[in-house]
């Protein structure tokens, strides 16, 4: 799995740190949007990083918003995954053409925490563009959940989680 993270500057606002003792409920988080490239034969290494994020932003008042291409998340799932069931909403069976549009509509309004959709491609710069100015302006967080494309003759598989940081490199 790798995660690419895209963090929108927004003038005029105090962001804090998240510590141990700090919620993501009680942060500022303004404008993210990150991509989660994820092997669909592991989806619990997804689990494991995605869920205590979105348990945290489940605290706050507003909405979850999944946006799925095929299946519909079931009751059971997202209550033994401690997702507030009341606040998460999904729109299946959603084209990927619209995935973008329907995010962009969503993050805007400030009325989901979180946004979540599905895409087959990465994103140009102009969706990158549109999906970071509308979560800026909702004060929400969108995930572009992508899956691994399957490998062609000759290549060599990419696996793992890359994590990219200043303090090794």
């Amino acid at each position: 799995m790798h995660i690419q993270n895209y963090r929108t500057p927004i003038a005029n606002s105090s962001s804090a740190a998240l510590t141990p003792a700090g919620s993501l409920a009680e942060n500022d988080m303004r404008g993210v949007i990150s991509e989660v490239v994820y092997s669909e034969d592991q989806p619990w290494l997804t689990q494991l990083v995605l869920l205590p994020l979105l348990q945290q932003l489940g605290q706050q008042s507003r909405w979850q918003l999944w946006l799925t291409p095929q299946q519909k998340l079931s009751r059971q799932w997202v209550q033994a995954s401690g997702l507030p069931l009341a606040k998460v909403m999904q729109a299946s069976q959603l084209d990927p053409l619209f995935t973008v549009d329907a995010m962009v509509k969503a993050l805007q309004t400030g009325n989901y925490s979180v946004v979540i959709g599905w895409l087959p491609e990465e994103l140009t710069d102009d969706e990158h563009f549109r999906l970071s100015n509308a979560a800026a302006k909702g004060n929400a967080i969108g995930f572009i959940m992508r899956p691994t494309r399957t490998l062609k003759s000759g290549c060599r598989p990419r696996s793992g989680l890359k994590i990219h940081s200043s303090l090794y490199h």
